[in-house]
């Protein structure tokens, strides 16, 4: 089958029986009164969110990563744009109130120089924030870390602000002295400190935009904890299974409807989140990939990369490559990346 066999009958569709595709978890939620420590969604949650009543532009927005990049670039362009032009406005005013001159360009030249090292350093904020992230749960074993990092960024733009200045003074055959480094960096740190708290803020802020706009989903039914062991002779009777969690419930736009276990296609690590790929949708659940499978079925869902898991029931089609791994190919069309140490989860 184009190279690729067809997988058995452990892959196939969900059969009768099986929770339907709606994601609404095999009926409407019962009203009878919760256990303790359980969600009890009200009925209009089991009404899921159709692709009719979804907006338009979010969609286009984070599934396009062309079109996600051009703006996310052009933000950046115009707000660093807006600074150099204002900064080298207030600059010139400055030094002309105090009566020092300057030569017409110095004041456009020292903003561009800036304004280019920064733009260049903002991918490097940006890993580092992702893997750093600011949350409350976070804030006091990830903050020093920006601190250090806040040094980091401020040594690096110093660096290469200064070494274009020298270079451009030095094409157009003028002296630059800038003075000692401590000094400068000293007198730079408390404007790059406020510019790389301001970026991690924008990050940190547009990372939660993309959530709201993605959904997010957290678990409907918290597993049930294991009984607590007590003295005596062991019993004969066999352990009770731990619950698995049949239903996620999924905020989206200030809607929230339910989505089914069994209708998670497959699973994706994306830093302190867990990607659920369900019905051509993204959702992102916040746990990491190995503690969010260790709650689903194991004969349903089955690691294959160090990165992705999959539902073996959504699994259509298996291709071997030849450094040894292989390329999955699932029901919904999407494709999902399977090492060769993790080829034998598929047997």
């Amino acid at each position: 089958m184009d190279g690729g066999i067809a997988a058995s009958g452990r892959h196939r569709g969900l059969e009768k029986g099986s929770a339907p595709p709606n994601g609404t978890g095999g009926g409407p939620v019962g009203r009878t009164a919760p256990p303790p420590g359980r969600i009890s969604p009200p009925a209009a949650y089991t009404r899921p969110m159709t692709p009719a009543t979804q907006p338009a532009w979010p969609g286009r927005y984070l599934h396009d990563a062309a079109l996600r990049r051009r703006a996310e670039v052009g933000f950046w362009a115009a707000v660093l744009l807006v600074q150099a032009v204002f900064n080298a406005g207030m600059t010139w005013l400055d030094h002309a109130a105090a009566g020092r001159r300057l030569l017409p360009w110095e004041p456009a030249l020292w903003e561009l120089t800036s304004t280019a090292v920064v733009a260049a350093l903002i991918p490097a904020v940006a890993a580092f924030e992702r893997r750093f992230p600011l949350h409350w749960d976070t804030l006091a074993r990830h903050l020093p870390w920006h601190v250090l990092g806040s040094a980091a960024y401020c040594t690096l733009h110093l660096a290469g602000m200064l070494a274009l200045r020298h270079a451009a003074y030095a094409v157009l055959d003028t002296p630059y002295r800038p003075g000692g480094w401590w000094a400068v960096w000293g007198y730079e740190y408390l404007k790059d400190a406020r510019t790389y708290a301001l970026i991690v803020s924008t990050l940190a802020g547009y990372r939660l935009l993309l959530l709201r706009l993605q959904g997010e989903a957290r678990l409907l039914d918290a597993p049930e904890p294991a009984p607590a062991l007590t003295a005596g002779p062991p019993s004969s009777s066999p352990p009770v299974p731990m619950a698995r969690p049949e239903r996620f419930l999924v905020r989206k736009l200030r809607r929230e409807f339910l989505i089914a276990a069994s209708d998670i296609a497959w699973l994706q690590a994306q830093g302190n989140y867990v990607g659920l790929h369900v019905n051509g949708h993204d959702y992102l659940l916040r746990s990491t990939l190995t503690d969010f499978l260790a709650q689903l079925d194991p004969a349903r869902f089955v690691r294959v990369h160090r990165s992705y898991a999959v539902n073996l029931d959504a699994v259509a089609v298996i291709e071997p490559l030849d450094s040894g791994d292989a390329r999955l190919t699932m029901k919904d069309g999407s494709t999902v990346p399977c090492s060769r140490r993790y080829r034998e989860a598929l047997a």
